[in-house]
């Protein structure tokens, strides 16, 4: 990192119609700096970025890039001063090839057609400037998530960036991607570029951010170099309170067997998968990404059919074809994403949690509103979640908030058995722990759970035990005594042979 500025954003206010997003906010990015913005859901993150990318304009402030004062009101103003944002959901077009995603609206023309040979050279030379082994002439739907991602950051430089924006780059990465990632940065880092890099993963701030900024509420808490700052310090800036009890786990003893899943497979991925489940428990499922845990579970809802194998709930043997006979078993399933498989974006708050049990409000042609009002309302107090009120768009709410809603309606199915799929993915530090202090009174009152997850720490801390997947089979099931990192990667990379717990 340099002493060169590249980047001041200067006292930046945002005024939206109900809420004044930002205020007040500064922030400065020097020359090979990789800048971290913390800060929960709906801190204004998002906002600040859009204001620098040149989707919003902002209210107040000014931009300054490399000490000249600069007017940013569109993207293309962004993009002409060296300004590129890398969106989560990445702005790509899968049926054309990687030069044509590269150069998109700014083909190369010979004699008033596309150049393709120059195109294909100039993305090549591009591609690899970064030791990127990728064909330009290749179709992008054909490439990993990991691979889109490098040509959205090839494209993003072929703007002569000298600033870029990454938001939350990894949430669909494999560890090995992400170790990719953190090179081709590394690289960018030694060209000058500088970095403003957003996500929720705490240690992969620790490892690649040389300075951090932290947001709350629209607002600026303050700036710390990483090398001295703690993961505590972050999270009490982050929700201006200290999370003691982070997890707050308080750990169930076995008792009565609700669960028997034997001998489970479906002829493609799943290869004689067997656990069981007791009521109180908090079972963990551990694996690397395509190890088969949510196949598993879609089995057992009805969303994926298996050609071998027994499913038994309290005692009794089921077949289940479908989600309405797995609510009728007491089986409810939050799904690994939200905004693919389970939100309806552009409808409330009331809609997205009552819309499982919606039978139970009509009576002929008739919706009784008020009871639909009431058992709503029931859960947004139970499980916090903030919005202005029932009739809030969802798609107006934080992720947490969102996810928490997702929650909220398959709790109210009332269900014996609760799966949850990465629960707390995409969701800031302070809505984790209150979507943990949620799981620990669930088990408490008994009902038992089955979460899926990806973060080792989260499955350590919030499992009573933990069955751990590779290659669609089971290769071993931890009870709490013996659950620690070391274990479960071991278990996890195993490639299908199974192992006696």
């Amino acid at each position: 990192m340099s002493n060169q500025t590249l980047l001041e954003m200067k006292h930046i206010r945002k005024q939206f119609p109900e809420v004044l997003a930002l205020k007040d906010i500064s922030i400065a990015v020097m020359a090979g700096e990789v800048h971290a913005l913390l800060g929960e859901n709906g801190a204004g993150k998002s906002t600040l970025i859009k204001v620098l990318g040149g989707i919003y304009s902002m209210d107040g402030g000014e931009i300054f890039i490399e000490g000249s004062k600069t007017d940013i009101h569109t993207v293309h103003d962004a993009q002409a001063n060296g300004i590129n944002v890398i969106h989560q959901e990445l702005v790509l077009v899968p049926k054309m090839t990687v030069a044509e995603n590269i150069f998109l609206g700014r083909e190369p023309v010979r004699h008033g057609t596309v150049d393709r040979i120059r195109m294909n050279a100039d993305a090549k030379t591009l591609l690899d400037s970064f030791d990127l082994d990728i064909d330009p002439d290749i179709n992008l739907g054909e490439l990993t998530i990991a691979q889109q991602q490098m040509v959205e950051i090839t494209k993003a430089l072929s703007f002569n960036s000298r600033i870029l924006v990454m938001d939350e780059p990894t949430s669909s990465l494999s560890e090995k991607e992400v170790n990719f990632l953190f090179d081709t940065i590394r690289k960018l880092k030694k060209r000058g570029v500088g970095i403003i890099y957003i996500s929720h993963r705490m240690s992969e701030l620790f490892e690649i951010s040389d300075r951090v900024t932290v947001m709350r509420d629209g607002e600026y808490i303050g700036t710390v170099i990483t090398q001295e700052a703690t993961p505590e310090r972050l999270i009490t800036m982050m929700v201006g309170r200290k999370l003691t009890s982070y997890y707050t786990r308080t750990y169930s003893r076995l008792s009565e067997k609700i669960l028997e899943v034997k001998h489970l497979s479906d002829g493609k991925l799943l290869n004689d998968v067997s656990f069981d489940l007791y009521k109180g428990e908090i079972l963990g499922f551990a694996g690397l990404v395509g190890a088969g845990r949510s196949e598993v579970m879609k089995c057992i809802f009805g969303l994926a059919p298996f050609t071998e194998g027994h499913i038994i709930i309290e005692g009794k043997q089921v077949r289940i074809q479908n989600a309405s006979e797995a609510m009728a078993h007491g089986l409810a399933l939050v799904p690994e994403s939200r905004k693919k498989e389970a939100l309806f974006p552009v409808q409330s708050v009331k809609f997205n949690i009552s819309i499982r049990i919606l039978s139970r409000f009509i009576k002929g042609i008739f919706v009784n509103d008020r009871r639909e009002e009431a058992i709503t309302n029931n859960y947004i107090r139970q499980l916090s979640i903030k919005t202005p009120s029932s009739e809030q768009t969802i798609g107006n709410l934080s992720g947490g908030n969102q996810q928490k809603v997702v929650i909220g309606r398959w709790l109210a199915t009332t269900p014996k058995i609760l799966i949850l799929d990465e629960p707390t993915r995409g969701v800031d530090v302070g809505a984790k722990a209150e979507i943990y202090a949620i799981m620990n009174k669930l088990a408490a009152q008994g009902m038992a759970i089955i979460m899926i997850s990806s973060e080792l720490p989260e499955v350590i801390n919030m499992s009573d035990r933990v069955v751990v997947m590779c290659n669609g089979s089971v290769t071993g099931c931890l009870p709490k005594e013996e659950l620690n990192q070391e274990k479960i990667m071991h278990l996890a990379t195993l490639h299908g042979m199974p192992v006696q717990s």
